[in-house]
């Protein structure tokens, strides 16, 4: 009999082979983010409750470069509590109110130039759903993060009942199955070890090496967060100050006219 750890890697291995069917969306989406880039612009994530994983996958961490805009919100995705205050239930409470996500975008001078990439496993909470329809409201290209299967059988909490799968313009897939965990064992009820942060972070990485060779071929090789045991520490510390600078810069132009001129996010709430 295979143990449940073999049964967990084995699934696993399904999930490299869901992601690498899709290399060819990978590969738009990494086009997308490569011009966003070029253009001196910057690629929005977000992902409420777990899904935060993968915002904080792309960037920054070793092996990642700016260019990216991490939108992660305490209220959102601070699991640590659990219980009492800022505990899990008012979190999955605020990420189904309607109009929060006008709210968060309200902070940002976006532009059509910029592009996103929106993390649900689901597809049915409100604020990443709202969140994409802001980012799409401006013009700029989206690209959805989801878990197919669990998608197609969950129900949306969106007034409309939009999923995420509505209003984005690529749709990538976790390849994990409905309901996400992936181990059954007997005399235990329910499954246990779930399998969309995998696929999550493989789509993430995926992407990222893509947008690097772009970057790269068009001349502008990207400042990568590296280990000082693979380049040196005065290297090392070099390419992190870089990085950090290029993405202060970066930012900066996200708060540059903010409340100087309507903004879309606001009328499109």
């Amino acid at each position: 009999m295979q143990s449940p750890a073999h049964l967990f890697l084995q699934k696993s291995q399904g999930l490299i082979e869901s992601v690498q069917s899709q290399i060819p969306a990978i590969q738009t989406a990494a086009d997308w983010f490569a011009e966003t880039i070029l253009a001196g612009r910057m690629v929005h994530l977000f992902g409420s409750g777990h899904s935060r994983i993968m915002v904080e996958e792309m960037w920054p961490r070793y092996g990642s470069f700016p260019g990216f805009h991490p939108i992660v919100e305490l209220s959102l995705t601070f699991h640590n509590q659990v219980v009492g205050a800022n505990g899990q239930r008012q979190a999955m409470f605020l990420e189904n109110t309607t109009g929060l996500a006008a709210r968060i975008l309200r902070n940002f001078d976006l532009s059509k130039a910029d592009s996103a990439l929106i993390i649900s496993s689901s597809g049915c909470n409100v604020v990443p759903i709202e969140m994409a329809e802001g980012f799409q409201s401006i013009g700029m290209k989206v690209v959805g993060i989801v878990s197919q299967k669990h998608a197609d059988v969950s129900i949306s909490r969106h007034p409309k009942s939009l999923k995420l799968t509505d209003v984005c313009d690529l749709v990538l897939d976790t390849g994990a199955p409905a309901g996400d965990a992936m181990v059954k064992l007997d005399h235990l009820e329910t499954p246990v070890s779930p399998g969309s942060t995998i696929g999550g972070c493989l789509i993430i990485n995926a992407i990222k090496a893509e947008v690097a060779a772009r970057l790269t071929l068009a001349g502008m090789p990207p400042f990568v967060l590296t280990a000082a045991s693979t380049v040196g520490p005065e290297k090392a510390s070099e390419l992190f100050e870089n990085a950090y600078d290029e993405h202060a810069h970066r930012l900066s132009d996200l708060y540059r006219n903010v409340g100087q001129k309507s903004q879309s996010t606001e009328m499109k709430s």
